[in-house]
């Protein structure tokens, strides 16, 4: 039973890993799965403080990674158009180019969503690129933590079963 909680939970943490470029796959939070997972093996001793502290940031990061994209076209000027225009071509983008598509296709729908409203491609720019800022950088983040927990997962791996 205990072997199987190990393979589950890096199958959770390498699951978080792809997470991080898909808007379908919370990451940070199914990394987080897999460390938990493993802590209820034999191998790996319980450690609630350590399991709360690695949920909090999950969590944080994983609304933050919401709000990021949002921040971005309203700290450029964006409008609620942008903001349409942003999550229709984030969703067209996933569905037809997978996690590049994601990325382009929100910068895309944010630039179709402003000219619509401003009819001015300069100043529909702008917040579009605000908008992709914030992807990119969430992105980043998210793959970041996650790699984290892949290392966090590793370390316990590691440590607990060499000992």
């Amino acid at each position: 039973m205990d072997i199987f909680l190990i393979i589950i939970g890096l199958i959770f943490c390498l699951i978080g890993l792809i997470g991080s470029f898909t808007p379908i796959i919370p990451g940070p939070i199914t990394s987080w799965l897999g460390l938990l997972v493993i802590h209820f093996s034999d191998f790996i001793p319980f450690n609630s403080k350590f399991l709360i502290i690695t949920f909090l940031i999950a969590a944080f990061i994983f609304f933050i990674d919401l709000i990021l994209p949002v921040l971005g076209l309203k700290k450029l000027g964006g409008t609620k158009n942008g903001l349409i225009g942003a999550t229709l071509g984030l969703l067209i983008g996933l569905v037809v180019g997978g996690p590049f598509g994601l990325i382009f296709g929100s910068f895309f729908g944010a630039l179709s969503g402003e000219y619509i409203q401003k009819n001015n491609l300069k100043q529909s720019l702008k917040p579009a690129l605000g908008t992709f800022i914030g992807i990119v950088t969430g992105t980043i983040v998210k793959f970041l933590t996650t790699t984290a927990f892949l290392g966090l997962y590793i370390y316990l791996i590691y440590t607990n079963l060499i000992s």
